[in-house]
């Protein structure tokens, strides 16, 4: 018989360290997406580096599963907001700051080019994380173009207590039931967008839009919190976000060969976020089951912990290439640039996180924590 759901959040939960390591491997990811704008490499292998964007999707329903799996009743609604924003605010402003001279100019923007004219009010709409509620492409890519999704995961945190609270009672079917419901829901509202282009669906804002990707990582921990513990190998669950990738990358090869095929690559992100959910509850399984997961080295983990910095910083470093070399012909000695810019992020990375993201981010905590007990003591009690 399972414990009522708040015995079960109060229940302690182990580190799934796999899951930190295969974070790492999805900020790669989106570093081969980025590097096609300045270093194109030939062949099948530009069109795989072309899907390399699914590892925001993988960010999204991974950051829903972490928050839910590490959840504590303890900690109150307002202390969860502030370590959320001493989390990923101050890293956000660093890397802020150091993208604005590569991606903006006051001179006038040559036709073609990636530069965008200084304006200060919408730098500000990326200082309080709100660019990606516009689809304007100055706004939502402003500052530092790769932090749209943190806009995303400002709008997650809001909600997270609030859904939490529909989350909690329920116990593993009624999770898993509001796991199967919102792919669902994101299937249909996909189909709905191919069917009406000219439709309100499109101008849905992202953060609205993406919400079903965090919404799915809730619900399939609390699932797992709640005993769920499904048998599935590490590589199949790696290998169905492979396999996510080869299906839509054969759609486009075979769409008007094959009747239909044309509809895999409408739902791309769906059939990625499917692939996310089975990785995600994979590793988690095998880990709480003891089992060693390949991800989980401590390489892995110590690139997985500097991921969010890797992602903040990734493009300014590799538009800073273009600004300073120009975009590279397609060529295969273009992944000598890979392997040389991927060091510059990682250094740069490891930079961000051990003197501004750990640092600030422990302090802004013990603040808050001295904070709340000082609040706590009873009046007159010295």
């Amino acid at each position: 018989m399972s414990l009522p759901s708040r015995n079960v959040l109060a229940e302690p939960t182990q580190r799934l360290d796999a899951l930190t390591g295969l974070r790492w491997w999805a900020a790669f990811l989106v570093f081969f997406y980025h590097m096609l704008v300045f270093a194109p490499v030939p062949g099948v292998l530009a069109q795989v580096f072309s899907y390399g964007y699914f590892g925001v999707t993988f960010f999204f329903v991974l950051s829903g599963f972490v928050l839910t799996w590490s959840a504590r009743p303890a900690v109150s609604t307002s202390t969860f907001y502030w370590r959320r924003f001493a989390r990923i605010w101050p890293s956000h402003m660093v890397a802020l700051i150091l993208a604005i001279p590569v991606f903006y100019t006051f001179a006038a923007v040559p036709e073609g080019s990636f530069l965008k004219p200084f304006d200060l009010a919408i730098l500000a709409l990326s200082v309080v994380l709100l660019q990606a509620w516009w689809s304007n492409p100055l706004i939502l890519f402003s500052g530092n173009p790769a932090a749209w999704t943190l806009t995303c995961e400002a709008f997650f945190y809001a909600l997270h207590p609030w859904i939490s609270r529909v989350l909690v009672p329920m116990a593993k079917r009624g999770a898993l039931l509001l796991a199967a419901g919102v792919v669902l829901y994101a299937f249909v509202y996909r189909l709905g967008v191919a069917l009406a282009p000219e439709s309100w669906l499109p101008l849905v804002p992202l953060p609205v839009q993406r919400l079903p990707e965090f919404v799915l990582g809730m619900a399939l921990a609390w699932a797992m919190r709640n005993g769920w513990r499904p048998r599935i190998h590490p590589f199949v669950g790696v290998g169905a976000m492979a396999a996510a990738i080869l299906a839509i990358l054969l759609s486009t090869r075979l769409n008007g060969v094959i009747p239909l095929i044309g509809y895999v690559g409408t739902f791309a992100n769906e059939l990625f976020t499917v692939g996310c959910a089975i990785a995600i509850v994979a590793l988690a399984s095998a880990s709480l089951r003891g089992r060693r997961v390949f991800f989980d080295t401590r390489i892995q983990v110590k690139l997985g912990e500097w991921s969010f910095a890797f992602y903040l910083i990734h493009a300014t470093v590799i538009y800073t290439a273009l600004r300073l070399f120009g975009l590279q012909p397609p060529s295969w000695t273009n992944l000598i640039w890979y392997v040389v810019l991927l060091a510059v992020c990682i250094v740069a990375a490891w930079a961000l996180h051990s003197f501004v993201e750990r640092p600030l981010e422990r302090r802004m905590r013990r603040w808050k924590d001295k904070r709340d007990a000082k609040r706590s003591v009873p009046v007159g009690v010295a």
